[in-house]
């Protein structure tokens, strides 16, 4: 069996999977869009299998994948993999949504407090001015989290994890997720609302926790963050498209979104002429203390690279030796619900 690696950038070739599946051909293609590069024809076209390793697109047409019977993307979101593309020519597609849990929501918890226990400002401070920096009262964000309520939009696996962490610092728990079934509440524990604007309204701390679908695609626009509780605490670990940067930028400098921690934008790597990032960039006084951004590494410890590696593997493999899905997200398109 042959499984084409695209968008790889581990430093190794693929040694770990090599050795757990020694009768597995891995072809590793290294290259990336945006140094662009395209696979050769020929590994794409022998491939019995394809695992996307990036939020990149595959930089080759799906037709062109001649043997492919399976496309995993290796990781949660699959916004970059084509569903009806590859559910026109048969090929389920599926994802790894259990590898990094941990990793994001232990992120989305620390980027809240580095904002709401000025952490990333304090730092900053005394390496620019010294003993002049030293003083408590610099951060414009620090709050008592106690009592305060932090919002989840999205209750999935990771957004449940960051509200059991939220919940451990003793703030109340408040969720919004359309797509779970009556009485989830009761057997999470947490509080739900069943409107998007009663979450925004009620959240001291508003964490996402949502895929990037065109449903979510600039959920958090002008109008959601006219109805924020004002001083919110946005925290954005899922996918940069899900907000609204140009909303976002004007709604930190009206005032009415207190400050913003996001590990994922819209366009990655950050731009730096975008009117927020620019502004943070610059050490502009009005936004020093109230952004915090992190280069899309929620996911990242080596721990859950190794997992996320071979349960990409695994679901393939799955496929292609017995004929069963795991985790496959176009099931609808192909038939398979």
């Amino acid at each position: 069996m042959r499984i084409l690696c695209l968008n790889w950038s581990s430093p190794d070739e693929a040694e770990l999977e090599r050795q757990r599946h020694k009768d597995v051909t891995f072809d590793i293609w290294r290259g990336r869009p945006s140094q662009f590069s395209t696979p050769p024809i020929d590994i794409c076209r022998d491939a019995e299998a394809i695992i996307n390793y990036s939020i990149e697109g595959l930089g080759r047409e799906l037709v062109e994948f001649e043997r492919c019977r399976i496309a995993v993307r290796a990781g949660v979101g699959y916004d970059n993999m084509d569903l009806a593309g590859w559910a026109a020519r048969g090929v389920p597609v599926c994802n790894v949504p259990d590898y990094g849990t941990t990793e994001v929501a232990d992120h989305a918890i620390a980027l809240m407090l580095s904002l709401a226990r000025g952490t990333t400002l304090y730092d900053a401070l005394l390496r620019r001015e010294g003993a002049a920096g030293w003083h408590f009262g610099a951060a414009p964000l620090v709050r008592r989290l106690r009592g305060a309520v932090f919002g989840v939009v999205g209750l999935g696996r990771i957004g449940l994890a960051a509200a059991n962490r939220a919940a451990a610092f003793g703030m109340r728990v408040v969720f919004y997720d359309p797509y779970l079934s009556p009485g989830t509440e009761l057997a999470v524990g947490f509080e739900r609302v069943h409107k998007l604007t009663d979450l925004l309204a009620a959240s001291d701390v508003l964490s996402l926790h949502t895929p990037a679908t065109a449903e979510t695609k600039n959920l958090i626009n002008t109008a959601a963050l006219e109805a924020v509780k004002p001083g919110v605490i946005l925290v954005n670990t899922a996918r940069g498209a899900i907000v609204d940067l140009d909303a976002l930028y004007a709604a930190l400098k009206r005032g009415q979104v207190g400050g913003a921690a996001l590990d994922v934008l819209s366009q990655e790597p950050l731009d730096p002429t975008h009117p927020l990032i620019a502004a943070w960039l610059a050490h502009e006084p009005w936004i020093e203390g109230r952004l915090a951004v992190s280069p899309h590494a929620a996911f990242y410890s080596p721990a859950s690279v190794v997992d996320m590696r071979l349960k990409a593997v695994e679901g393939a493999l799955a496929y292609l030796q017995e004929g069963r899905l795991m985790n496959c997200v176009n099931a609808a398109l192909l038939g398979r619900a």
